[in-house]
Parts: structure tokens; sequence; C-alpha cells
């Protein structure tokens, strides 16, 4: 008798209140880069009606206009009607941002890369499953699916009475550990006021959530659109929104453990964003490379110090050689040393701000370095 369990990820759209937050915060990173790629940053935003507050150390040579990468990055997520709560042209924009702890910059700035510190103590979980083309579990490649497109009908007119607000939900059915069908699926759309649910609900079954889910979309899959029976207030006027709380959606959906840090607003120096990167590069490669058919890499930084704290593979008893085997071929082929990561995938540069939506991992739409396939 075949063993059935079900597992659950969300995701939320660029519009979510969080999700702006992330991505003004890699929107200054990346301005900040473009000028001076020896910057170190640490950008927090919280959003809420009426009002975007930066904050946090920014150590730099350049100037940005920071109020205005906070207007452009708000215009370009699409809220540009002024009746909406959050308006990117009459919003108030609060910028409290102050320089970078000596203390910290003593451990990260040194003569070479190799010597480069780690900017903070921390771990990373970095994972890679063969169920999906992009090797990512099921729910959470669904679930980014869903707010992508979305997004896409919206921006196409294909459903012009849809705001930028969204979150989506999948629940996947799994035998013997296989995804076999999608037993629920959630959609929260922000729409204007006059439109019915009943229309709502089934556009979004018609031109959404049929072609995404695909062939686990069955007869028995159950579909909630807008659960609360309307979603006309949202975005940053219904909820506040902050840098970094939405951690489990932008790596695996919670298949998998997380270290805690968030990736949003940090230059590379940070090992939570680049160890997270490299943790998942080497995750992806194993797989990719038939070594396992799914790994979870854990990589430990202590702060100051270039040489990790620990590294392990797991491959759950799906590798075709011992994981410390494993692990060792990974450790011959890869310096793991922050400064080196940096180097090895180019990461001074701006190419932050399109991760700070649907995703950081399994994306095909946008060319990430930690994505390739070239290890082994």
């Amino acid at each position: 008798m075949s063993k059935v369990s079900y597992f659950t990820s969300e995701s939320v759209g660029a519009g979510h209140p969080d999700k702006i937050a992330d991505q003004i915060s890699d929107a200054v990173l990346d301005g900040i880069l473009t000028s001076d790629s020896e910057s170190r940053v640490a950008c927090e935003t919280f959003v809420t009606t009426g009002l975007c507050l930066i904050g946090g150390e920014i150590s730099t040579d350049t100037y940005v206009d920071l109020s205005k990468i906070v207007r452009d990055t708000i215009e370009g997520i699409g809220y540009t009607e002024p009746d909406i709560g959050f308006y990117y042209k009459d919003l108030a924009v609060m910028n409290v941002i102050h320089e970078q702890s000596v203390d910290i910059a003593q451990g990260i700035v040194k003569t070479s890369a190799e010597e480069q510190g780690a900017g903070d103590q921390g771990l990373m979980f970095g994972y890679a499953i063969d169920h999906t083309d992009t090797l990512m579990p099921l729910p959470i490649h669904l679930s980014h699916e869903l707010v992508r497109n979305v997004a896409k009908l919206r921006e196409n007119k294909v459903l012009s009475y849809l705001r930028p607000d969204s979150k989506s939900q999948v629940a996947i059915k799994y035998e013997d550990g296989k995804p076999v069908s999608a037993s629920k699926v959630v959609m929260a759309a922000q729409h204007k006021e006059d439109v019915s649910q009943e229309k709502i609900k089934e556009d979004l079954v018609e031109h959404l959530i049929k072609p995404i889910i695909g062939d686990f979309f069955t007869s028995e899959t159950e579909v909630i659109v807008n659960g609360t029976g309307k979603f006309v207030i949202g975005g940053p006027h219904g909820d506040a929104g902050l840098t970094g709380r939405k951690i489990i959606v932008d790596t695996y959906g919670g298949w998998g453990r997380h270290g805690g840090g968030a990736f949003s607003g940090k230059d590379p120096s940070k090992v939570d964003r680049t160890g997270g990167y490299a943790a998942r590069y080497i995750a992806k490669n194993i797989v990719s490379s038939g070594l396992a058919t799914q790994c979870e890499v854990q990589i430990a930084y202590s702060i100051g110090v270039a040489e990790p704290f620990s590294f392990n593979v797991d491959t759950f008893g799906t590798g075709t050689k011992s994981d410390e085997e494993i692990a060792k071929d990974v450790r011959n082929a890869m310096d793991l040393r922050p400064g080196l990561l940096i180097e090895k995938f180019d990461l001074k540069r701006p190419i932050y701000k399109q991760t700070a939506a649907y995703g950081h991992f399994g994306r095909t739409d946008v060319d990430l370095p930690w994505e390739k396939t070239d290890l082994f």
C-alpha cells in the first residue's frame, strides 16, 4: 500500500507589502553597486499607507537618489493609481541610513579575496530535488508561477480589474514521495471594487490556475479564490511591509531547513546572501550531475573568518556514494571562502532587484549564476 502525504507552500506577488520592501532594498543595493562595486550595504525598508522608510547601514563612495529609486520601484510594481492608498508620486520617503560599523568593517575589508572574512556569523541551507525541471520542490515552484503570471494578466490587461497585491498557496499530494496531484490551490488577487467574486474565480481558474497547475490539476482539486470574499484593500494600505519577512517564500517554501537569514538589501559580503546562494548552487549541481535525486547542503560561517565554520551534505539516502565522499568532491572542486564565492559568481554587480520577487532559486526568467550546473 502506497504512503500518501501532503505538502503546502505559499508565495506572494511583487505587489505584496513585504515584497515591495524587499524590492526597494535590493533596488537601493543595485543602484549603489552600479557606481561603486565595493560598497557595503545593509538596507531595510518599511512600507505602510503613504509612507516608505529606508534605514540600515551603507558605506560607499557614490551618491544615488534614494527617493527616486523608491518611487521608480513602486511605480514599476504597479502602484500607479492615486486612490489605491499607496501611490508612488505622493508617498513620503524617509531616509535614516547611516554608515556601517567600523567594528564589522575591520573583519571584512581585506587586501585579497582569499582573506576576506564573513560579514557575520550564521548558517545557510541550500536544497535541490528532481521533482521539477528547475530542481525545486513542486509546491513552491507552482506557487511562484501563480503569482508571477497573475501579474502578467494584470500588466497585459487580460484581466484589467486586477491590482498589484497577490498571494498563492498550493498543496501537493504525494504517493511514496512522488507528487501526483494538486489537492488544493489558493489564490488571493487584489481587484477593483466593481467586479464579482464569481467572475474573478472563473477568470483565474481559466486564465491562470489550470494552465499553471497543468496535469496536477484534477477533478478533485479544490480551488479557493479570495477566501474572505473580497480583496479590494491591499498592498501597504492593507498591511505594513518589511524587508526580510518572506524568507521561506524566497527559498524552498518550507521544504527543507532554513538558517534564518534574509537576502534582500544585503551586499555580497553578507554570507546570509552569498552563502545561501552557494549552498543552492552546490545542492543543485549534486542533483543535476546524478550524484543524488535530492540534496540539502549546510554552510556555516563565523564573523571575520574566511574559512567556513562547518560544511555538510545530506542526500537523504539517495546518493550514488556516501555523503562524506560527495562533500569531499565539492570541497575539492570549490573554495567556500566568501571573497572567492563573490568572485566565482561575480556578485558585485547590480543583479539583485530581479531576485526580490518570485524567489531567488529555480528561476528560468533571469540569468542567475548560482543556478548554473557547471560545478562537476
